[in-house]
This record gives structure tokens, sequence and C-alpha cells, in this order.
């Protein structure tokens, strides 16, 4: 088991600040204003998360300048630089209507608004320019682009995703008899 499975990346600690001990940290989040009154992070060491408590946090941009309790020196600050930082996914801020995070959907059933249910959503493949949803129907993996232009609708309680495939994607992957067959 991943020791960091229970967890999510929010980011990475790029240098020194001053000479007290304090790091700058770039978080890689659409939303970075929510992540300003910090209590506590956990680092990834030696591939675990190990909790470090802060002193003091104040953010710019994506960017945090931060304080840890019982780090004070240079030296003691130096060893944290180029660790990433995680929180607990329980402490994922809810997104509602089309917005989702990847690991939550894992196993929704996709529908498309033409074929109708394509298969269950395998997981999120993240490409430098696209996200792709990976649907299986059958044995046939199906790639879906993660696009608010596609997804018309995400419903948590059935756990169904709704979308509106480009025309021809489905029949790249299904043939031309699609889903509907």
């Amino acid at each position: 088991m991943d020791p960091l499975e229970d967890y999510y990346y929010l980011g990475k600690i790029i240098r020194l600040h001053g000479y007290s001990g304090s790091v700058s940290a770039y978080f890689d989040t659409d939303e970075p204003g929510e992540y300003g009154e910090l209590k506590m992070v956990f680092l990834k060491i030696n591939n675990m998360p190990v909790p470090f408590f802060i002193e003091s946090i104040s953010m710019l941009n994506n960017k945090a300048l931060i304080q840890f309790e019982d780090i004070h020196t240079i030296e003691q600050a130096e060893r944290l630089v180029q660790k990433e930082i995680y929180l607990p996914l329980s402490e994922l801020p809810e997104l509602m209507g089309k917005k989702f995070y990847y690991h939550e959907i894992k196993g929704f059933k996709v529908i498309d608004e033409q074929y109708g249910e394509i298969g269950k959503l395998n997981q999120v493949l993240e490409y430098p320019n696209q996200a792709l949803m990976q649907v299986m129907h059958k044995d046939t993996e199906v790639l879906i682009p993660v696009s608010d232009d596609i997804i018309q609708k995400v419903d948590r309680k059935k756990q169904e995703i709704h979308v509106k495939a480009p025309e021809g994607l489905i029949e790249i992957y299904l043939g031309e008899k699609g889903v509907k067959s």
C-alpha cells in the first residue's frame, strides 16, 4: 500500500527564505488563497508523510512563505528544500457541479448524450496539454478529454458523469456501430 494514498499533493518547498529557517513553497493549485490558514502540512520524507506544524504562513499568488515550528536555522531548513507537500484527502475543499477531483470519480459510469452508457471510468490520465478520462467499454479503452465543453453533468449520488463527446470520437474506439449496437 502506498503510504501517501490518503493524501493529495499540494506543492513543493522550492528554496530557503532569509536566515531564520523560513522557506518558500510553490502550491500547485487553482485556489492557493484557500491554504493561507494552514496549521500543519505533511512533507514527503523517505516516501512517508511526516507532519510539520506551521508557525506562520503568508501567500502571494501560488507561492507561500512558511515558517515551521522548531525550524529556526538555515541548516534545519535546508533539509526541507525540494520536499513535496501533502495534505490529507479529508482536507480537500468540496467541489460542486461539474467540478471534481480526479480521485473521486474513479468507478463512475460515463454516459454519452448520443451513445448512452459507455462504461466505467477507470482513471484520469494526466498529460501536459490535456487530461483524459479512461473509460472501459467491455475490454476496449475509450479516452474522453476532461473539458467543460464535454462534461455536461456530474451526478455524485448516482456516480455518473454525463458527457457530450465530440462527433466521431466514440466511433474511433468502438467502430461505426458505437455503444448502442
